[in-house]
Formats: C-alpha cells, structure tokens, sequence
C-alpha cells in the first residue's frame, strides 16, 4: 500500500534562521514558522489561533535561507513531517516534530526587503507608465479597456486537463 507524509506550510517567520555548518561540509538550517487561522466561534467571538512549526533545510537551500530569510518575512515550506526523541535536562524522554523541507520559497514582493527609496524594475515601470497616458480623464476608460487585453495575453495558459478514459474492459488490477 502506498503511503504519504507531505507538509505544506505558509507562514511567517518568528526569527532570522539558526545555520550550522557541520564537519562533514553539510549545512543545516532551523527556522520556525508561524501560522494563524482566524474564525468566529458559536458565540460571535473572533479568534486567532497560531500554530508554530519547527523547520529545518540542508545544504544549498540553507545557504539561501541563511542569506535572504529574516524574521518575518512570509514564506512557503513544503517537506516531510519527522518525529524527533530527546531527552531533556531532567532524563526525560520528549518528542518533538520537525519538517524536514525540501521545497522553500520566500514570498512577497522584493521590494518588501529593500529601502524605500530603491525602485525596482518593476516599480520603475508602473511610475513611467503613466507619463505615456493621456491626461484627460475621458481617456481612462478606453486606455484600461486597451490595457487588459494585452495584460491577459501576457500570461501564459495553463494546459488543459487531460480527460479521464476508463477502461472498464479491461480489468487488471490487482485487487
């Protein structure tokens, strides 16, 4: 029977990552994340419950975290959940879990992390779009209307799903 652990976490992180570069030129990298869920319970109330998760990556994804993470910033995780014994300072066995990821991803926008007098080339562009746009307010809605079909067909589409054929014909599972 085929089985599955995989974690996916988005959340912040709750302080810079802890990078330890180990004798056998290996690199680990421990961080924690936060995640929040905001409902309203039975009796009106809204509550925010945050959970916190122990991450840790190896070698060159830990030499990017050790590099751009920082407290706070919001990212995005995905790896194994791992079950780690220890003992604490009394003799006491304890469990703890850790993801163990294989996939990290720092979102948000770069100029999140940088001055805010730094435009990036992004920025840059959307302050000089507007100097190539009429000034008069009648023009607007016609440029928005021009605008959105060039922004649609910038993306890139997304292939079609393949359609599920069955084969009812033939029958060789093996159970």
């Amino acid at each position: 029977m085929a089985s599955l652990n995989k974690m996916t976490i988005i959340g912040n992180l709750g302080a810079d990552p802890e990078v330890r570069y180990l004798d056998g030129g290996a690199v680990v990298a421990t961080f924690n994340v936060a995640t929040t869920e905001k409902y309203t319970n039975r009796n009106g109330e809204k509550v925010e419950q945050t959970e916190w998760f122990r991450v840790e990556l190896w070698n060159e994804q830990a030499k990017v975290a050790e590099k751009y993470l920082k407290k706070g910033n919001s990212v995005y995780v995905e790896g194994r959940l791992r079950t780690e014994l220890w003992t604490d300072k009394e003799g006491k066995e304890r469990t703890s879990l850790r993801v163990r990821a294989n996939t990290m991803q720092l979102l948000g926008s770069p100029s999140e992390s940088q001055p805010a007098d730094v435009e990036t080339p992004r920025q840059q562009a959307a302050t000089a779009q507007p100097a190539r746009q009429q000034a008069t307010p009648q023009a607007a809605p016609a440029q928005r209307q021009q605008a959105e079909p060039t922004a649609t067909a910038d993306r890139r589409r997304e292939p079609e799903p393949v359609p599920f054929e069955s084969n009812s014909g033939d029958d060789d599972l093996p159970f």
